[in-house]
This record gives structure tokens, sequence and C-alpha cells, in this order.
């Protein structure tokens, strides 16, 4: 059950604050007794939820008097709270990345041949975007029929995401797909494309009704292939990642006249 110690108060400032809403204006000295706070506390923990702006007190009146402010108001005044602590809290961690991401930041990255695989639709979508996000240079994807253990309405907008973050780090993108996975994008995808990326340069879609398979190229050196199940057609197995310049280079090289005979892509 939520209580107020989510929003932030000590055992014992939620105590007073309940009995203030059941007495009424008193004494810290009878608001000791009724929330059981000890008397040696009680006036550390009025001052406390008085910085919260949860009472107000009577100080013209001896011995001096508090009474709660009403629920509604208190509570909205500690989410307040609460919300100016995760924003400082966010933009604190914020300029923590910024700082490691410029110390972490590689050289010259090392081009030996590596390959990785995952098994699943989820993982499968997760490398995909990782590997799209990672791109320096150029980026060139195939895609046919949608897989349908794959969510292409929700893998369709976080790809196209990626892709508009790899433009505006002034990587370059060719996509070819195949006219039936152009019908299944959802509409939201199809206005981005107008709206955002048809008019650029660095960007283009064609579509030719002779492709075969799923992958994507990245920055010329790394592959990752879909792969299909073998016991479902057209099912989303797994993906292999590999990063060998040269098969890149082939994979490539066969790409290069599907994309010439291609039509640009239009809605």
């Amino acid at each position: 059950m939520a209580s107020l110690r989510d929003l932030g108060l000590s055992e014992y400032e939620s105590r007073a604050y309940r009995a203030l809403l059941n007495t009424g204006p008193t004494t810290a000295k009878e608001l000791s007794r009724a929330s059981d706070v000890p008397m040696g506390r009680i006036y550390d923990v009025l001052g406390a939820i008085e910085q919260y702006n949860l009472v107000r007190s009577q100080t013209a009146s001896r011995p001096k008097k508090y009474v709660a402010v009403e629920p509604d108001t208190a509570l909205e005044r500690l989410l307040d709270d609460k919300r100016r602590e995760l924003s400082e809290t966010e933009e604190r961690y914020e300029a923590m990345v910024e700082e490691l991401s410029a110390e972490l930041e590689a050289a010259e990255p090392i081009e030996e041949e590596f390959w990785t695989a995952t098994v699943g639709p989820e993982e499968t979508a997760d490398l995909l975007l990782e590997r799209l996000a990672a791109a320096d240079d150029n980026i060139v994807m195939v895609a046919v029929d949608p897989s349908p253990q794959l969510d292409i309405r929700t893998l369709g907008e976080d790809a196209l995401a990626h892709l508009e973050d790899a433009l505006d780090r002034g990587v370059t993108v060719e996509i070819l797909m195949s006219r039936e996975l152009v019908d299944s994008l959802p509409e939201t995808v199809g206005r981005r494309y107008r709206e955002a990326l048809q008019e650029r340069a660095d960007f283009a879609v064609r579509t030719n009704p002779d492709v075969r398979g799923s992958f994507t190229i990245v920055d010329g050196v790394e592959v990752c292939i879909q792969v299909p199940n073998p016991l479902g057609s057209g099912e989303a197995f797994g993906m292999i990642d590999l990063k060998d310049p040269e098969f890149a280079a082939d994979v490539y090289g066969k790409f290069g006249p599907r994309w010439e005979e291609a039509t640009p892509l239009s809605f």
C-alpha cells in the first residue's frame, strides 16, 4: 500500500501529519501524545513538515499551535517536490553520461573479425537497434516481408528513430525494401518519413520485388543478418552480427545492382 513515506516523509513526520488531520489546531505537546512521536523529537518533526509546507502554524498563540494543510494540497506539494528531485537526478546522470562518454571514447577501433548471435524476436530487435546506434559513417538496410514474430509497428518506429539519430550524427542511410513490407508499416512511420526524411539527400528508400533476406550493413565492415526460423517460413529465429570487412564488401556488391534497379519509395 502507498504511504506518505513513499513521498519522502519519515515515519515520525507521517505520524505527525496524520495526527494533525484528526486533532485540528493543536500544540506540539498535544500532538506528541496524539501521534506517539516522542516529545524530544516533536519540534524537529514539526519543523520538517513545515518546510514541506504540509502544516501552518499560529505563532501569535502561546503555546504555538499547528494545523494540517488539506490532504489534496499537501500531496500535490509532496509530488512537486518529488518531480523536482527526479528532474535534478536526471540532469545529474545526464552530466555523468556526457562526462563518461568523452572519457571512454575509444581511439581507433581494432579491426578484427568478430561475430555474435541472438535468438528470439526481442533479442533480434535489440541487437539491430544497438548496431544502428553504433554506426559512424553509413547504414545499408535490406528488408523483405515482415516477420510474424516481430512487432513491425514497434520495431519500425524504433528503427526509424535510430536512423534519424544516425542521420544527425552525419551517417548516410540507404534502405531497400519489398513493397509488402512497405504496405505493412503503420501510418505513423509513413507520415514521419514524408515529413522529416523524404527530402533529405543523405537518406534514401527504394523498393524492389527481387530482394531476398533481411540484412543490414554498418559502416561497410559489419553485417547483421536476420535468420529465418527453419521450422516456420517467414518467422524470425534470430540474428547474426558479423564484423568482417571482406564479407561486408561482398554483400554490398550484391546489394548494388538491386539498388540500381529499385524504385524510389512513395506512399
